[in-house]
């Protein structure tokens, strides 16, 4: 008799040539992740290949129910590391039956940014630094921390191991492993400062490829916490106090400020993001005022400021592009439950159309 894991395990290769697909939007909240299947005839290289699909948009907060009806264009694809096979994900984005973008379709304007020729001529690289809380699931506490308690201060818990200090490992590699087998370009992981929170990084990623990458990559996450068992808190602070926030710091370089001079550039380009502070905070994620207090490694929300090696700057510009004369800059203040087609296609905007 076939155990459920050997049913979910099945290998279809040998019997059919129909794949699953797994079709992902961002919902009405702008932080939750959607998706549903469906069969196709495979293998799919490409999202094209695809054909668009719909969805119930009056139960996502992104529609009315009398017109309810929402569009998905297939965007970018990935291997699914849960059915995997030829199976795969796909990342889409929301029209009405009209074709017109959604409001909640961030991903078409970053496009139109991205499809810009000044910003396609200077190749923008991006590395997303996700931070997340992993969450107790019946009491919403963070993994690891006495129920209606606290550990001790936070000190010996960044990058640390050991049962005391290192809480939800298991989960960590296995959203890393997930994401290297699904094509996404996952470059690193590491344990927080605050007990129970952890990070990985996307990138560098070109463009809109690296919002793609950071949306699917939250969802493989959401999907491995559902099957742990715990929950995933992407609040920029989700406990007040002694406690770091949870930041997505967006480092980012053009051609120009790859190449010789390109320090120059960045400067440049760091004075263009200050003009526009209020806005870029604006567009950085909710409740970012919580975390951006001018303490814990965090500039005040009101102050725009930049140095080298600063982690108390709203920009900081590493010690390496500072000696070579060239590289990439970091921006701090993003929240880590900001949408990444946002924030990548306005620092674009910021520095290069404006």
């Amino acid at each position: 008799m076939a155990s459920l894991a050997d049913l979910i395990n099945l290998d279809l290769s040998d019997t059919t040539d129909k794949i699953i697909v797994e079709y992902l939007w961002v919902g009405g909240t702008g932080v939750d992740i959607r998706s549903k299947a469906r069969t196709v005839n495979g293998p799919i290289t490409d999202a094209s290949q695809l054909p668009k699909w719909n969805y119930d948009g009056s139960s996502t907060g992104q529609a009315p129910g009398e017109d309810s009806e929402v569009i998905l264009y297939p965007q970018a694809i990935f291997k699914d590391p849960f059915r995997r096979g030829d199976h795969i994900l796909v990342m889409c984005d929301c029209y009405t039956p009209q074709g017109v973008p959604i409001p909640t379709n961030k991903r078409n304007n970053a496009a139109k940014i991205f499809d810009n020729p000044k910003v396609a001529a200077e190749v923008t690289w991006y590395g997303i630094e996700q931070e997340y809380t992993l969450l107790q699931k019946d009491v919403n506490w963070p993994l690891g921390w006495p129920v209606g308690g606290y550990p001790g201060p936070q000190g010996p818990y960044y990058c640390a191991a050991g049962a005391d200090k290192a809480f939800g490992r298991d989960i960590v590699d296995a959203h890393y492993k997930a994401c290297l087998y699904a094509g996404i370009n996952i470059s690193g992981i590491n344990g927080e400062v605050m007990p129970g929170q952890w990070e990985f990084q996307v990138g560098p990623s070109v463009g809109i490829a690296a919002s793609d990458q950071l949306w699917v990559a939250r969802y493989i996450l959401e999907r491995i916490t559902e099957v742990a068992g715990v929950v995933l808190s992407l609040d920029p602070k989700p406990i007040p106090g002694d406690w770091n926030g949870a930041g997505a710091h967006t480092n980012y370089s053009t051609k120009s400020m790859r190449e010789e001079g390109g320090f120059e550039v960045i400067k440049k380009a760091i004075e263009k993001l200050g003009k526009r502070h209020t806005e870029h905070i604006a567009a950085y994620g909710e409740g970012n005022e919580r975390r951006l207090t001018g303490h814990h490694e965090t500039a005040d929300i009101n102050t725009f400021k930049w140095g080298v090696a600063n982690r108390g700057a709203s920009i900081r510009v590493g010690r390496d592009t500072e000696k070579e004369g060239k590289g990439y800059f970091e921006d701090r203040r993003p929240a880590s439950n900001m949408d990444p087609y946002v924030v990548t296609s306005m620092i674009a905007e910021t520095t290069l159309l404006l």
